[in-house]
């Protein structure tokens, strides 16, 4: 995050995109603090505070924190189930979980999370998001019950209620938006939406006599203008702080989710690299100091960081430069925000929704293998009818499932039969270090491929049944074992037991170091005994002569008198 050399070019580089980045921010901070069930001026104080201090603290030189499209649904659920309190509570502990994790080394752990999760899960936000702002954009009056289908079936039964005006400035405010990125990319067409669409509220409030909602109408006391909130904890009790913990853990995850994926996406634009451990600390102090302002969760924006990129942002001074301008804007200009009209806002909370959700990946995903794409609908279909912490937990353990499934297809336990040519017991094939393999009568190899774990477990159970009568010697050539877990050690140590008893020896080939201390950490090189683990098949074979010709028995180690 540390720059070499800051000079007097680099400042004006950070200084002009910071200015520009704040004012990108405006009004997504604005209409992501309306969506969430807070306050406009709550929105913009996440994103001056959080802002900050993801700046200052975090692990990457680019980043851009505040509020974000991805939280609107879970802030608003926790609003509506714990209360504001409630909220900020469950902020200041998701803030301790990230900060517990950068110094844990965490960070690299959400480098390993599926990806069809990850896409599932985005795209899932994008739709409850869209769901949320239709309300606004159509003007309806009604409270609209939470969750993704009592919302259209609310939707649907209100159909009559529909206000016209309001759906055509949604849709003008839609279409200003749209038109005016495709044409002029320096100034957002958020913001230049947000200046038409308000002015023309104006024009037809003062000529036409036709009123639109607006910031105002929800939200009167701020016509007067807001001072800097003084730091204040709220007071929750014991069985509130209790239920905290799962949406605390929600929010952490969909923090370092969202803003070490933010921050891998800088590194591929800009060729540097972040620290993704120092990034979770700087996002938790944030999303600590956040709620005790009166604050939402905070994370790092895509958006705003892309942003920041294009107009020449270099250095963490220009996230800096981009809260103070937000800050100057609530202190100063935060009177004019009551003239913003509701419909305006959805429609760019729309237009968010659909650049959050990642269609085309989606699409692409749908064309892969059946358990990614079990993962992927799992995922998104819990996002939209349940909820994220469901969706997350759920496909991550499918993910696990079909993995550990996969994993077992490649494993197996195959019968070597009678000359078979062997190669090197070594990972590297030797054609010199060949030979023909000589089974004699009453000894049976068997040849075991991939990890040798719980997950072979219904495969070792059928090979168990395989021994053949009259077999004395039984051969596991284990050189394609990478390791051995507790529940194959336990499968091998019955195996031993039962072989004994039916008067069978056990010997083990091609051992790796690895698999070899796990067996003697486990002491069963004990049970086997130490001169039946052999590193080669060659010896294996030799020992199994050994036995047949009775200078063993075959009882597990334990040689005849």
């Amino acid at each position: 995050m540390k720059s070499g050399h800051y000079n007097r070019q680099t400042l004006l580089q950070d200084l002009g995109a910071g200015i520009i980045v704040g004012i990108v921010a405006l009004p997504l901070a604005i209409a992501f603090g309306i969506a969430s069930g807070v306050t406009p001026q709550q929105g913009l104080i996440t994103s001056v505070i959080a802002g900050f201090l993801i700046s200052l603290l975090g692990g990457t030189r680019f980043l851009i924190g505040g509020p974000t499209g991805a939280f609107i649904v879970i802030v608003a659920g926790i609003i509506q189930q714990y209360g504001f309190d409630g909220l900020l509570i469950a902020t200041l502990m998701a803030g301790v979980i990230l900060i517990a994790m950068g110094l844990c080394k965490l960070g690299i752990v959400f480098k390993f999370i599926p990806y069809p999760i990850v896409v599932g899960f985005t795209s899932g936000i994008a739709v409850t998001l869209f769901s949320t702002q239709m309300k606004d954009f159509f003007g309806f009056t009604m409270d609209v019950p939470s969750g993704f289908i009592p919302q259209w079936i609310c939707y649907i039964q209100n159909i009559a209620n529909i206000n016209w005006i309001e759906v055509t400035a949604s849709c003008a405010s839609l279409a200003v938006i749209i038109l005016w990125d495709r044409i002029i990319k320096k100034i957002p067409g958020s913001l230049a939406g947000i200046i038409l669409c308000t002015g023309i509220s104006l024009v037809l409030a003062r000529y036409a006599g036709v009123n639109l909602a607006t910031i105002g109408t929800k939200f009167p006391e701020i016509s007067g203008g807001m001072a800097f909130p003084s730091p204040k904890l709220p007071i929750v009790s014991f069985q509130t702080l209790r239920g905290l913990i799962n949406p605390a853990l929600t929010i952490a995850l969909l923090a370092a989710i969202e803003s070490l994926l933010a921050a891998t996406v800088t590194d591929g634009v800009t060729g540097k690299h972040h620290d993704s451990n120092a990034e979770l600390i700087g996002e938790g102090v944030a999303n600590i100091v956040s709620p005790i302002f009166g604050g939402i969760p905070a994370t790092g924006a895509i958006a705003r960081t892309m942003a920041n990129i294009n107009n020449g942002g270099r250095t963490p001074v220009a996230g800096i430069v981009h809260s103070l301008t937000l800050l100057l804007i609530y202190l100063f200009l935060m009177p004019y925000a009551v003239y913003i009209p509701l419909s305006c806002l959805a429609a760019i909370l729309i237009v968010v929704s659909y650049r959050m959700g990642e269609w085309r990946t989606f699409k692409y995903l749908l064309k892969g293998d059946k358990p990614s794409i079990a993962v992927l609908l799992a995922t998104f279909l819990l996002t939209v009818i349940i909820d994220l912490t469901v969706a997350i937990e759920f496909g991550l353990i499918l993910a696990i499932v079909l993995f550990v499934r996969r994993v077992m297809q490649t494993s197996s336990i195959e019968v070597i039969k009678d000359n078979m040519v062997a190669a090197s017991e070594s990972q590297e094939y030797n054609p010199d270090d060949t030979e023909m393999l000589d089974i004699p009568e009453g000894v049976e190899v068997y040849e075991i491929n991939g990890p040798f774990f719980f997950g072979l477990a219904n495969k070792f159970e059928e090979f168990d049944e395989r021994i053949h009568k009259g077999a004395k010697v039984r051969i596991l050539r284990m050189r394609q074992v990478p390791f051995i877990d507790a529940t194959g050690i336990n499968n091998l140590s019955h195996l031993c037991d039962r072989m004994q008893k039916r008067g069978v020896r056990v010997i083990l080939s091609g051992v790796t170091p690895e698999v070899r201390k796990t067996l003697t950490d486990f002491g069963l090189d004990k049970v086997i005994g130490n001169e039946y683990i052999l590193p080669h098949i060659t010896p294996a074979l030799a020992k199994a002569r050994e036995v047949l010709a009775g200078k063993h028995d075959v009882r597990n180690g334990k040689k005849s008198l």
